[in-house]
């Protein structure tokens, strides 16, 4: 993503694969390293963040189109989209401050082209997104797989070689 000087890399998986079990595996570490991270999710999903019975909720329900909710711990922001597209990862961008994040880590806009982690399971029987995703930069998967050799080969089930192709290839770090 061109907006940001922000060095970012995405999991791209299909449904059911690990992504978000795998990013709950690789945050710890990576703050280990003291990186500043924040995350961006792609969901097919309408959701809510808020509780019903809750200011919040009440107002947001009430036809308040964005309800941002802080406290000294945290801030929240709710915004009502009227769009009818699929969220672009640039128009999500815009929304963070970058100002104290050293990585994003995306979880998704696997069709977006940026640089991504593919998260493949054979067991599962889906076809691997590398072959039609230049931007694919490796595979974490479970099994052994015959990959060309532009395209690292990542244990799934090994976090912290993860991270260490993180630090190396996208932050430019030693691990």
């Amino acid at each position: 993503m061109e907006n940001t000087h922000t060095p970012l890399v995405g999991f791209a998986a299909y449904s059911g694969s690990g992504k978000t079990t795998l990013l709950t595996q690789l945050i710890p570490l990576l703050k280990t390293k003291d990186l500043r991270i924040a995350v961006i999710k792609h969901s097919h999903h309408l959701f809510d963040i808020d509780k019903p019975g809750k200011d919040s909720y009440r107002l947001r329900s009430a036809g308040a189109d964005t309800v941002l909710l802080a406290s000294k711990q945290r801030r929240a922001i709710m915004t009502e989209l009227a769009i009818e597209k699929e969220p672009r990862l640039a128009e999500q961008l815009e929304h963070l401050n970058l100002s104290n994040i050293d990585l994003i880590l995306v979880e998704g806009f696997k069709s977006e082209y940026f640089p991504k982690i593919e998260v493949h399971r054979p067991d599962h029987g889906k076809p691997l997104l590398y072959p039609n995703d230049p931007s694919i930069l490796a595979v974490a998967s479970d099994k052994k797989l015959t990959l060309p050799e532009h395209i690292q080969l990542l244990d799934l089930n090994n976090p912290p070689i993860i991270v260490d192709f993180i630090l190396e290839s996208i932050l430019n770090i030693s691990p």
